[in-house]
């Protein structure tokens, strides 16, 4: 059971420290594992209640808002396909 949860979860790499800048270092098993290199663009989000801090890389969000772009342009056909059967349905309807 917690082999399938595992993705879901996903990996624990490490700690790191908040700098008097503000900054943190990612670990060094993350970055290569994740191809994260000098000049990746992450977004961050909050999560968990205000307790914590979500990195995605920019590149996977534009791959998904392209999947679901894409999936609602099918979604925006099949809606018309169906509007147009329902139309010509109730037309033949109307004539009995």
């Amino acid at each position: 059971m917690e082999q399938e949860h595992k993705g879901l979860i996903g990996k624990c790499f490490g700690s790191t420290t908040v700098g008097p800048r503000g900054q943190v270092v990612i670990p060094v098993d993350a970055r290569r594992e994740l191809d994260i290199d000098v000049g990746t663009k992450l977004l961050v989000f909050g999560h968990f209640g205000g307790r914590g801090l979500i990195f995605v890389k920019v590149e996977a969000v534009e791959e998904l808002l392209n999947i679901m772009s894409r999936r609602l342009t099918e979604f925006t056909k099949l809606l018309k396909e169906t509007e147009t059967a329902d139309i010509g349905t109730e037309k033949e309807g109307n004539r009995g």
